[in-house]
């Protein structure tokens, strides 16, 4: 995030180098780095003390604060690097993949009138599992600190003239900072954290207490840096800090309650200790933070942060690598490599220009340089400017109402309701047409189903309960992963019963699982834990419901979320311990493929949908080989 360096406080650059790569390695769905969301509260701390240390010193200074003067700075800094990354990327979806400009119009006014918070909580945003993924979504932190910068000045006016003495001044954002922490505490709802992550109200931590210490480095005391307290504990203090905050940036989930009642507040608290340790003496850490490509990264970090998820997104679309091969790897690092080239490009050509001659010497410099060009140089630029005029108003007025995969699912979730009515679906198979068995209402079947006993079969039952099963024979469970595959399920498996809703959890599994009870088909296929994870006493419980003589396919996750390796970790374990459970590896059957998946990087495509199905008709048949010694064949079936 952009700030200000008021007399040159040292280190921050490096402080701005490890946040944005964090925030940066944790969007390119890293595994090792779950907590990478986490540099946001850095950037926060030190926005917050740079900020308040600017209108400190300029209080002091000159005994008055220039509001108009500070938030035409402000505006100076972020808006001229901020539209460029708007247009640019609005038109490289356009050219790539429309489902990235699905609610452009809501996302553009948010980021130019910096309101993109609470724009997308007022639209049910979700930031964390986004099934359409938005293309300026990164914005929201940006419309935080701005709304802060907006409003602290005023509040620093009102705090410096009130309260007199300059120890007591850091308690009122320390205050606020507390009380935020503890409303985004009290208002979090773990199934949906977008609202507290986004709120200004429920995220000012970081920013209240980088102000704080301002308001402390600003006294003569020097926030105690000058005691010889600070000469003993600065050494363990920074260790701390440090350990802290990478150790959260490690292990933080956005699944878990802890990263926002606790997490986001210690690490905005390590934040302070390293700002305070590299601004007051110099050290390791400092010399660390100062080396050259360290401060390169910092200096450019606005820039680096503004263009880094437009790229990964535009970038994932150009070549949709699932992750777990070379080709993945190599997406990712030209999405680096695009990344750290625009922001140096805006850095030099946009950012540092408008630093040095102001906005309007820039505009003045620019009508100089148009002004030197010949006409036809003139008309071509001219021409240029209105074709990317209209290229984008058109790509934004043209822009989906809603994602290909929203739509897929519609549709899905719809035949599967006229389905379980009696009306017939028809799926190609074989080079022809096969009218599929109506898929029977939920808790009947078209026959009476038989009793399965639910004492563990005998060897003479091995080969019964094991044997491959029909379509018929199968109940399917699951979240909107199951949703997106209808089509293919139903040609692989002809009558196989389709229970699928989106935002599923193993716990809704499990109230559906119960409501069949002893109705429930000989195999039963489990697809759940996009939404929430794996909860393994639901798992454990639906096992226990089912009995151990029906077959029983457990789905692994695979998604843009760090979570899924720990999960599917999760699966295999509970696979393990009951003979009649196999897994059916999606996650892995995807690995280094290209094609499979929609532009959300989640849900399968239509040839998605058919490796889906493949990799559920594998794990029955490897189950059904390991307890009967029979190979079953598996037909190679064309695509439809």
């Amino acid at each position: 995030m952009p700030s200000d360096r008021p007399d040159r406080l040292h280190g921050l650059d490096g402080l701005r180098a490890l946040a944005v790569v964090a925030v940066l390695v944790f969007h390119l769905r890293a595994s090792w780095l779950p907590g990478g969301f986490l540099g946001v509260d850095v950037f926060f701390v030190i926005s917050g003390f740079l900020i308040t240390t600017l209108l400190v010193r300029e209080h002091a200074r000159t005994g008055r604060l220039d509001l108009r003067g500070f938030w035409t700075r402000r505006a100076r800094r972020l808006l001229p690097a901020l539209l460029p990354v708007v247009i640019g990327s609005t038109l490289a979806a356009r050219l790539v993949e429309g489902d990235l400009l699905v609610g452009i119009a809501r996302q553009t006014l948010g980021a130019l009138t910096f309101s993109t918070n609470w724009l997308e909580i007022g639209a049910g945003s979700d930031y964390f599992h986004a099934t359409s993924p938005q293309l300026l979504m990164n914005l929201w932190s940006l419309a935080v600190e701005e709304q802060f910068y907006l409003v602290w000045p005023l509040a620093v006016l009102v705090l410096v003239r009130v309260v007199r003495r300059r120890r007591r001044r850091a308690l009122v954002p320390l205050t606020l900072g507390l009380g935020s922490a503890l409303l985004m505490a009290l208002l979090l709802d773990p199934a949906a954290p977008t609202r507290v992550y986004y709120g200004t109200d429920t995220h000012l931590v970081g920013l209240m207490l980088g102000a704080a210490l301002a308001f402390a480095y600003a006294a003569p005391h020097r926030a105690w840096t000058r005691t010889r307290a600070w000469g003993h504990l600065r050494r363990p203090l920074t260790a701390w800090a440090l350990v802290v905050l990478l150790t959260l940036m490690v292990l933080a989930r956005e699944d878990s309650a802890f990263t926002f009642r606790a997490g986001i507040p210690l690490a905005a608290l390590a934040t302070s200790v390293l700002v305070l340790a590299v601004v007051s003496t110099p050290s390791r850490l400092r010399e660390l933070a100062e080396t050259a490509p360290v401060v390169w990264v910092g200096e450019r970090s606005y820039g680096i942060y503004l263009w880094h998820w437009p790229v990964i997104l535009v970038g994932g679309a150009l070549w949709p690598v699932a992750p777990g091969g070379v080709g993945f790897l190599a997406s990712r690092v030209l999405c680096i490599f695009a990344t750290l080239g625009l922001a140096a490009a805006s850095y030099r050509w946009v950012e540092l220009p408008v630093r040095r001659r102001g906005l309007r010497g820039s505009i003045l410099a620019l009508q100089a340089r148009l002004a030197g060009l010949t006409p036809r140089g003139l008309r071509l630029v001219t021409a240029g400017a209105v074709v990317a005029a209209l290229a984008y108003g058109t790509a934004v007025a043209t822009a989906p109402k809603q994602s290909s995969t929203q739509t897929m699912l519609a549709a899905n979730s719809a035949d599967g309701t006229s389905a379980s009515t009696g009306q017939s679906a028809t799926v190609g198979a074989d080079q022809g047409s096969t009218v599929v068995p109506a898929v029977a209402a939920e808790g009947t079947e078209a026959a009476p189903a038989p009793a399965i006993p639910m004492t563990p079969p005998t060897k003479a039952e091995l080969a019964t309960v094991f044997a491959m099963p029909g379509g018929d024979q199968i109940d399917a469970y699951g979240d909107s992963m199951l949703v997106g595959s209808y089509p293919a399920l139903r040609y692989y498996f002809p009558g196989i019963r389709l229970d699928g809703k989106s935002n599923r959890r193993w716990s809704d599994g499990l109230a559906a699982v119960q409501t069949k009870g002893a109705g429930n088909r000989r195999a039963v296929v489990l697809a759940f834990g996009t939404n929430a994870g794996v909860d393994a006493a639901a798992i454990e419980s639906i096992l226990g419901v089912l009995g151990p003589q029906r077959m029983v396919v457990l789905v692994t996750e695979h998604g843009g979320f760090a979570r899924a390796a720990e999960d599917n970790a999760v699966l295999r374990s509970v696979a393990a311990s009951h003979d009649n459970v196999v897994i059916a590896d999606w996650d892995g059957a995807l690995a280094g493929t290209s094609g499979q998946l929609q532009p959300d990087g989640i849900h399968p495509s239509r040839v998605g949908q058919h490796l889906f199905a493949k990799t559920i008709r594998t794990a029955l048949a490897a189950l059904s080989t390991r307890h009967t010694g029979v190979v079953p064949e598996l037909p190679e079936l064309p695509i439809p």
